[in-house]
């Protein structure tokens, strides 16, 4: 059998590297890698001060999360804590607020993949909604009001890396 004709042409291959990215200030800092718009899939990798506690949220879609470093648990779940290595899958219709022990020696960080949207509450009220459309907008309003450099993110449909390529060094 012969090697399949490509069906896609790539100059370079669509990466991001977090570690070529600044880390936005603050106890959570999320730096976009991957948001399709179009699809309402969004791929992030999150940074959480010890003392974290996310608002609680409720998931439209699949969720996968690989642990890097540190500890979180969800509140909801307090017996199941996620520690570096731990990969965790969450269906669709969950519910549950993410939370890192104020105690932690260390930030809690990971990759998460999400599909569809995060719908936001705090105390039981509606905040709002978080999805690649809303997480663009942001990205794109705090950029255009000069309050961070363009990041550099895959957007398919764009086949491209947003943002400048960082210098080789």
């Amino acid at each position: 059998m012969a090697l399949p004709t490509a069906t896609t042409h790539q100059d370079r291959l669509l990466t991001v590297n977090i570690n070529q990215e600044p880390v936005p200030p603050g106890d959570v800092s999320l730096t976009p890698l991957f948001l399709d718009p179009e699809n309402g899939v969004w791929v992030m990798y999150g940074r959480f001060a010890p003392g974290t506690v996310l608002p609680t949220h409720y998931h439209t879609g699949t969720v996968h999360f690989f642990t890097t470093k540190g500890t979180w648990n969800y509140l909801e779940y307090p017996d199941d804590p996620q520690t570096a290595g731990s990969y965790l899958f969450e269906p669709g219709g969950s519910i549950h607020t993410l939370s890192v022990p104020a105690d932690a020696t260390e930030a809690a960080e990971g990759i998460f993949v999400v599909n569809g949207a995060n719908i936001n509450f705090l105390d039981g009220v509606y905040q709002d909604i978080t999805d690649a459309v809303s997480i663009e907008t942001q990205l794109l309003a705090a950029v255009k009001a000069g309050l961070m450099a363009m990041p550099r993110y895959i957007r398919p449909g764009a086949s491209s890396v947003t943002g400048s390529t960082p210098e080789a060094g």
